[in-house]
């Protein structure tokens, strides 16, 4: 079932009979009474779900904040949920934002190297962790500035208890905005931790929230639940390996990588999960098309396109007669081309994909993208009968890295 909305596009073409599981066996799932639950519960109890209430609110003080507007350069220092969402919204919205944001997101020696070039009483830096103790963003704190700087110019967002960053914004008398306890990291982005910088890029962060559960409600509701049903199928199969996103929009690039961290750090559990990896069309035709084409059948497509923000025509074909086809093309002509040619190929191989088209490229779109992301994913953990809101594995890396630093 296809679901249409004033800002998306989500047209559903997974084969469900590639992947129909009896009901007598694994796939005993009542996907609607769980849709159902997990929906009414957004406006009962405070976790992760309370970002789509109505009773949310953002502990922002955008008086107080305006201040802040005035940095033309701001650098975000953070890892995975605490980042990823703040850099999706500025790689999607660029054209609307007359600022700079680094992002500060691994450890790289480059990007450090590059920020020294940096004047840095004339960069505002926000510091984030939601534990407050995230080993990457202390070590980045710790290389980045020096020993007398006086943090004036400095934001952190973290949790309001006793961790290392909230301890050290007592000491520095930096401010604090708090990172609510009940809402995990990589669920974040339309919490404090990406709408702060959203603000600070000059966007209205109430777009981001006007049709975040347009999805879940109307028209759209049991189309959704169609397309959970079919997605949890592809899930307990086991015949799918990969999830490859396929962007013909490059805009949305960080937004995918985004989605990723949801992906595989929500369902990815207990020899369950399915590997999200970013392809890159249409450039990828001319490398990794043959084997999607023509390999193992282990892949369940996302495709994603959407409007350019300019409209480029060919004026001057320099090539005539041989490539007439291509006069006052523009390059969304071309693109668009190649997108419906490749899934019409899909259709006709019957290879199963799910198509993702963003009409308008503003702050709705977004909102509606991040929100229908992480309600489908919540969901699909919940009919696997797995917690998507936790990270075993992770957190047992982390303990043994700093057994070995210790």
């Amino acid at each position: 079932m296809n679901i249409d909305s004033k800002n998306l596009k989500i047209n559903n073409h997974i084969l469900s009979k590639d992947f129909k599981i009896k009901k007598s066996g694994k796939y005993s799932i009542n996907v609607k009474k769980i849709f159902n639950d997990t929906i009414a519960g957004i406006e009962k109890k405070k976790d992760t779900l309370h970002l789509f209430s109505k009773k949310f609110r953002l502990n922002l003080n955008l008086k107080k904040l305006k201040k802040y507007k005035k940095f033309k350069t701001i650098v975000l220092i953070g890892m995975g949920g605490s980042i990823l969402g703040a850099k999706a919204i500025y790689s999607y919205l660029e054209h609307k934002i007359n600022k700079k944001f680094i992002f500060i997101d691994n450890l790289d020696e480059k990007k450090l190297m590059e920020l020294k070039k940096l004047k840095f009483k004339k960069v505002l830096f926000i510091l984030i962790s939601k534990s407050g103790n995230t080993l990457e963003t202390i070590t980045n704190i710790n290389l980045i500035f020096k020993p007398k700087f006086d943090f004036k110019n400095t934001i952190i967002i973290t949790e309001n208890k006793n961790n290392i960053l909230n301890n050290f914004s007592k000491l520095k008398k930096i401010p604090l905005i708090e990172h609510k306890n009940y809402i995990g990291g990589r669920y974040s982005v339309l919490s404090e931790v990406g709408m702060l910088p959203a603000f600070l890029m000059g966007l209205n962060i109430n777009q981001f929230r006007k049709n975040i559960l347009t999805h879940v409600s109307g028209k759209n509701k049991n189309k959704m639940i169609a397309n959970i049903s079919s997605l949890c199928q592809v899930y307990s199969s086991k015949k799918i390996n990969s999830i490859i996103f396929l962007n013909y929009d490059s805009k949305l690039n960080d937004f995918i990588y985004w989605s990723q961290q949801l992906i595989s750090e929500s369902l990815g559990k207990k020899g369950k999960g399915i590997l999200p990896v970013l392809s890159f069309g249409p450039k990828d035709h001319h490398s990794l098309l043959q084997l999607f084409l023509d390999g193992p059948k282990d892949k369940l497509f996302y495709i994603f396109s959407g409007k350019g923000l300019e409209k480029n025509y060919i004026k001057n074909n320099f090539f005539k007669k041989s490539l007439n086809f291509l006069n006052n093309k523009s390059l969304d002509n071309i693109i668009q081309a190649q997108k419906d040619s490749l899934t019409d190929v899909f259709k006709r191989k019957k290879i199963s994909f799910k198509e993702i088209i963003s009409k308008n490229p503003g702050a709705e779109t977004l909102g509606e993208l991040f929100s229908y992301f992480i309600i489908e994913t919540i969901i699909i953990g919940k009919c696997l009968k797995i917690n998507p809101f936790n990270q075993p594995a992770v957190d047992e890396v982390k303990k043994t890295t700093k057994k070995l630093l210790s």
